[in-house]
């Protein structure tokens, strides 16, 4: 195999030459036209742009493109694709097709090619960041950022670690089946109907088995439904749950709890951290932000705190983060802490690339939601990204949420493997209670006061968690119970179930 040439100091006024191999290029694109078997081979990790020499680079394309069609990719086949070619012309026309297959030896090493010529323009494209990166580090006539620059130098970086990691995603049947077998046995030792990582609340665990890894959970609810309260309930309980198993001995693997990130857009990291106390302790989070408590629930306050100063839940609270920041922080944690399980609050406050949000919010939501799903596969850990409602919900009678009221696009509704709706009548009911009676009202008025009473005892405190997709299994709605005063979802005290109709 050829060397590769190295960067070598250059002389005083002589250009540093980027890393790259010429030879080897001309002996992958020959080995290539001799048998176009190699082309398929080579095709899934290498792209034209990694050719250091822009002419083979062409060629590439050219052979790709023929065997795309079931043609093949030859010389002579190629000729009509470079007569006019200038560069081409530089090198003898379309003759220096013919002399690249001049060596029939080229064949036995060209997988190893094609991997130093992708490996050399993984260097190059390092170079470019670096030098990228020094050149705006040195600019100091628009406004300093050093964050936003660190930022984005992670982003360029992970960009090109993340190229050509196609190859890797093939796995066997058996290789499938085991992990398979695997989720089934971690089902089974936590009792049965858990294959993944647990909610905290067994009414929604006993319907969707858990939240399974690499799968995109949109939770969705109006303003006033609770859904940043049933995520922060769901953080807490995955987190406690690995604390507790990792106390107890439990192997990792085995551990239905997770490590947390929760990245919060909308609400501080000390907000979600009063929330979490507040329902530890019993004590209202309205009492625990204005003073108003007493020693006793201090002291209550002081113990739960004190028991989980070291929950694995870890809160970014940066806002205006765009997907791909958020991708990057994601990673970071990662490698760092092991997450298991990633919340977004909410979806809509994420920015998309510049491309994609210039004017086009549709596209632009687009964008977020396919790179949340992307995000789920690449970690293989579940992601739960909080979502609003469009306000058509408040226009019906039956205010009960449904997948068209999903805002802004429905590539939402498509990329999300399961798509939840928190939904509470007891808030609507609210707004539909009439004057209290006294001395002088009628009849009819002291019996649609009692009627509303009744009807409030019996809706009081009550939630539905709305399953409106599931690929894993049926739809339907799961009865909860939640208290405001703390915000926290629990299970229903009685086993009775509304009536539901399954997909």
């Amino acid at each position: 195999m050829a060397e590769p040439f190295r960067i070598v100091a250059a002389q005083e006024g002589e250009p540093v030459e980027l890393p790259h191999n010429i030879e080897a290029e001309a002996a992958l694109l020959g080995a290539m036209m001799i048998d176009n078997r190699v082309a398929e081979d080579v095709m899934q990790k290498l792209r034209g742009d990694h050719f250091f020499e822009p002419v083979h680079g062409r060629i590439y394309d050219g052979v790709l493109k023929l065997v795309g069609r079931s043609m093949v990719a030859n010389p002579v086949t190629l000729k009509p694709m470079f007569e006019s070619d200038e560069a081409m012309r530089e090198l003898g026309g379309p003759a220096y097709l013919a002399r690249l297959t001049g060596s029939n030896a080229a064949l036995i090493g060209a997988r190893d090619f094609a991997e130093q010529i992708y490996e050399l323009a993984q260097l190059r494209a390092l170079i470019q960041v670096g030098r990228d990166l020094v050149t705006k580090a040195m600019d100091t006539t628009d406004e300093v950022n050093p964050k936003k620059q660190i930022e984005e130098a992670e982003v360029a970086l992970y960009s090109v670690a993340e190229e050509g990691g196609e190859t890797g995603s093939v796995k066997s049947f058996l290789q499938a089946s085991r992990t398979a077998v695997e989720m089934a046995e971690k089902a089974l030792n936590a009792g049965g109907g858990l294959s993944g990582v647990t909610t905290g609340l067994n009414c929604i665990n006993e319907r969707i088995g858990g939240l399974h890894h690499s799968d995109l959970i949109i939770l969705a609810g109006r303003p006033g439904m609770g859904k940043t309260s049933l995520a922060t309930n769901i953080a807490f309980n995955a987190a406690h749950r690995w604390q507790r198993d990792m106390e107890d001995g439990i192997e990792p693997k085995k551990s239905i709890g997770a490590k947390t990130a929760f990245f919060s857009l909308e609400m501080a990291a000390d907000q979600l951290a009063t929330r979490v106390l507040s329902e530890q302790s019993g004590i209202s989070s309205e009492s625990l932000r204005m003073g108003k408590i007493s020693q006793q629930e201090f002291r209550n306050l002081a113990r739960a705190s004190g028991e989980l100063e070291n929950l694995p839940l870890f809160i970014d609270d940066t806002p205006g983060l765009t997907i791909a920041a958020l991708r990057t922080r994601a990673r970071r944690l990662k490698r760092r802490h092991d997450i298991g399980l990633i919340i977004i609050d909410y979806l809509q406050l994420l920015q998309g690339s510049g491309k994609s949000s210039d004017g086009n919010r549709v596209q632009e939501i687009s964008e977020i939601s396919r790179g949340l799903k992307t995000l789920a596969k690449e970690m293989n850990v579940p992601v739960i990204a909080l979502s609003q409602l469009s306000r058509a919900v408040e226009q019906r009678e039956d205010k009960r949420p449904q997948l068209s009221d999903l805002r802004e696009s429905g590539s939402i509704e498509q990329d999300a493997d399961m798509v939840w709706f928190v939904y509470r009548e007891d808030y609507y009911h609210s707004f539909k209670k009439p004057a209290e009676p006294d001395a002088n009202s009628t009849a009819d008025q002291h019996d649609a006061w009692n009627a509303w009473l009744q009807e409030d005892f019996r809706i009081s405190g009550m939630a539905q968690l709305i399953i409106a997709k599931q690929r894993h299994g049926a739809t339907g709605a799961v009865r909860m119970r939640f208290d405001s005063k703390i915000t926290r979802f629990s299970d229903p005290i009685d086993d009775d179930r509304l009536p539901q109709q399954f997909n």
